[in-house]
């Protein structure tokens, strides 16, 4: 089985409402779709979310991306062959994640597709029985954050994460408020998005928040400061959970060094798609971390991908991928319960892309074939 096409539809993921966190607003999600079509006939969906602060693509730059160096290469090669893939990607270009994750994830669906086996199945098996997902809230005023929160829970939601990062005192508002609505028992995340910046205003902060049992704080400092996050750490009883500061495997080293984290955050966009997220997840479990397979707000596509990689893996604790209920149109039938998300059996990602959805949000589309 060899790829003899590549397509590649950038698209705009229409949002309900504005997704508000502490580095940005979107109105709607720009994505970029990879399908690779292989020389049996079989045909496997990607997706590439990049952010400019956090993986350093953007919309534009990732097409070109995959447009222009990593595709065409890829054409005649085998997406049996994974490990040879990252070799042979990273020999190509440098960093680039979320191009290499839409790759990676395609792949994936091709080879669950050639086995006919779920993507899981892949990855050594479904090992939960069931993945739940919070209702994630984007910063807002208090006493809105604090309704919000509490329609959530009577929808049927068993957990809240809070996004904030702006003035400290107002985030404690914030999640007073909630906690005030939703009682004590909720478990309640929270993520500043390196919104809170250094580390003396993340102790003041964390220190306000201790009798408000918060389950975790999630990157309360700016991405790389991984000393910083220790020294939090050290002088904070909450847990904490690295994002932004955490892309690679290199990454994960240095936390572990620092004993600078209880949990990590890992997104396949950040670490370039399912087999780095493995690895890392399984190197995290030595070191007695706890991971959570975390969102960039993709389509059913991606968000699918990250829930076959987290039911697989022991030491996945978490998931937070629901970019698809935030959508007005998805390109895809990821299911979705509240509060559980529902993975097909059927071979590869399971998801049945709907045609007519992709190209109606489609802005822009190049393909690669076999000369």
């Amino acid at each position: 089985m060899k790829i003899v096409k590549a397509e590649i539809f950038g698209i705009h993921l229409p949002l309900k409402e504005p997704f508000i966190i502490s580095y940005a607003s979107y109105d709607y999600m720009p994505s970029i779709i990879v399908r690779l079509e292989t020389d049996n006939g079989l045909e496997g969906y990607g997706e590439a979310v990049p952010d400019e602060h956090v993986t350093g693509e953007s919309f534009h730059s990732t097409i070109s991306m995959l447009k222009h160096t990593i595709l065409p290469a890829l054409i005649g090669f085998s997406p049996i062959n994974m490990e040879k893939l990252h070799q042979k990607m990273n020999e190509l270009i440098s960093s680039n994640p979320s191009a290499k994750a839409a790759v990676d994830i395609a792949c994936y669906d091709l080879l669950g597709k050639y086995k006919q086996e779920p993507v899981y199945n892949l990855l050594g098996g479904q090992y939960h029985d069931t993945l739940t997902y919070p209702k994630v809230l984007s910063i807002e005023e208090p006493d809105l954050m604090a309704r919000k929160a509490k329609n959530a829970i009577d929808q049927g939601y068993q957990s809240l994460k809070l996004k904030v990062g702006t003035s400290y005192l107002e985030d404690c508002k914030r999640i007073a408020h909630v906690r005030e609505q939703v009682g004590m028992e909720i478990p309640i995340r929270v993520d500043v998005n390196q919104g809170w910046r250094n580390v003396s205003t993340a102790l003041q902060a964390i220190k306000l928040l201790e009798h408000l049992n918060i389950s975790w704080v999630e990157q309360p400092i700016k991405m790389g400061d991984i000393h910083g996050l220790g020294e939090i750490r050290q002088k904070t009883s909450t847990p904490l959970m690295a994002d932004e500061s955490i892309h690679a495997g290199e990454d994960l080293v240095e936390i572990i060094r620092n004993q600078a984290a209880d949990k990590i955050n890992i997104k396949l966009m950040k670490c370039g798609g399912i087999y780095p997220a493995i690895h890392m997840a399984k190197a995290a479990e030595y070191a007695g971390i706890e991971c959570q397979i975390g969102s960039m707000v993709e389509s059913s596509i991606g968000s699918a991908a990250g829930y076959h990689a987290a039911i697989s893996r022991k030491n996945i604790i978490s998931t937070e991928l629901t970019g698809p209920l935030l959508f007005s149109k998805d390109i895809g039938d990821l299911k979705y319960d509240i509060p559980y998300v529902h993975l097909s059996d059927k071979p590869g990602l399971g998801i049945k892309v709907n045609e007519d959805v992709l190209k109606e949000l489609t802005i822009q589309y190049d393909s690669i074939e076999k000369g």
